[in-house]
This record gives structure tokens, sequence and C-alpha cells, in this order.
């Protein structure tokens, strides 16, 4: 069985609907950024960052939700969440992954949390900044499924769709939000349409961008 740690609608939410879409046995347990658990001595022994999620692997505290997608998508091949090792579909789902964490998850961690920049908020230039990075973003993202989708592999549903309909909708307040992409839109729908999504909102208590 595994654990993982997580707080709802943060970067665990990935790592939870991967364990939903493999139907492996879990358990959850919440880290509740209310009172700053992810910074509580006990929670700093699992992850050292102080950061979401953990995966609690054969008794291992494995973190990275890029990583622990991966790690669940190979420990449970008959889910079909990541391509046969040597194939061309497994280096482009590679591709995409580290493009996903590298290039959209750490430059929505400056956006969210501007005291990493060292201000209370960020001034109006570093904002209008981070917002076009972001934007190239889909706009990249877009061009691509406009000539492959609809999913990002192309016919094929696969893990790196939840990672990129995760951060999607990590933009749902942004001035211009991924849905407003067309094909970007497509997508998120295909896999907001999935039970491992709705079941995810239920256990969650997740409300908002159904």
């Amino acid at each position: 069985m595994y654990t993982l740690y997580y707080s709802p609608g943060t970067a665990s939410m990935v790592v939870h609907l991967a364990l939903l879409e493999i139907g492996a046995e879990y358990r959850l347990e919440l880290v509740d950024f209310a009172k700053d658990a992810q910074h509580s001595a006990e929670y700093l022994q699992l992850n050292p960052g102080g950061k979401v999620p953990v995966l609690l692997v054969d008794g291992r505290a494995l973190h990275e939700s890029g990583a622990l997608l991966t790690v669940l998508a190979e420990r449970h091949p008959e889910a079909r969440l990541i391509p046969q090792a040597g194939t061309p579909e497994r280096d482009a789902w590679l591709q995409w992954m580290v493009f996903l964490s590298n290039t959209l998850m750490s430059t929505y961690r400056y956006w969210f949390y501007p005291h990493e920049l060292g201000a209370d908020e960020h001034p109006p230039a570093i904002r209008t900044a981070l917002q076009h990075n972001i934007e190239n973003v889909w706009d990249r993202l877009e061009a691509h499924l406009l000539a492959h989708g609809p999913y990002m592999l192309g016919a094929e549903f696969s893990g790196v769709d939840l990672l990129l309909t995760m951060l999607m909708r990590w933009s749902r307040n942004m001035p211009r939000p991924a849905t407003e992409w067309p094909a970007l839109k497509r997508l998120a729908d295909l896999v907001r349409a999935r039970p491992s999504w709705k079941r995810l909102y239920e256990l969650e208590g997740l409300t908002e961008w159904r």
C-alpha cells in the first residue's frame, strides 16, 4: 500500500490522480498548510524541502511530483500511464514531463510565491514577465496539440496529460487562463471527464474548475 502526503489542489494532485488511475491501494495523509504542517519537524524528516507531495513506496519517502508520477507509471504498466521503454512515444513522454516540470512548474513557483524573489508582492514588471513566460508555454503546447493532439502523445491518453491538466488548473485565476487556448481546453475537458478526476474532487473536497 502507498501513502500519499498531500494538500488539496497542490502538486500532490497529479500523484493522487495517478493512484486513482492505477487502482492501487493507498492511504492519504493531509498536510495542513493552514497549520504550517509542511514545515513541522516530523514532516521535514520525510521531505527536507518542506513541500508536498511525499509518497511512501515500500517504506521509502520519495518526493517531486513528476518523479512520483513516473515511479507509479513504471510500477503499474497495466494502467498505461507511460509508453513502453524504447519506443518513440516513451521518449516524447519523458521530454514533455521534464519540460512541464522544469519550465512551467518552476515559473509557477515564482508566480505564487513572490517572497522567493525577495518581495511581498511582485513589482508590475516582474509580474508581467512571469505571466508572459507562462503564456509562452501555453502557446507552444497549443501548437503541439493542434498538430498532434488531442492528447500530448496524440490519440492516446497518458500520465503526462494528468500533469498538464493540473498545471492548467493552476492558471484558472490568472489574467488569461490556459483554457482560453482551444486545444488546451479540449485536452482539459477530456481529462476532467475521467473518473479519476471526478473521484479526486470528491476525496479532496475541491469545487472550482471542474
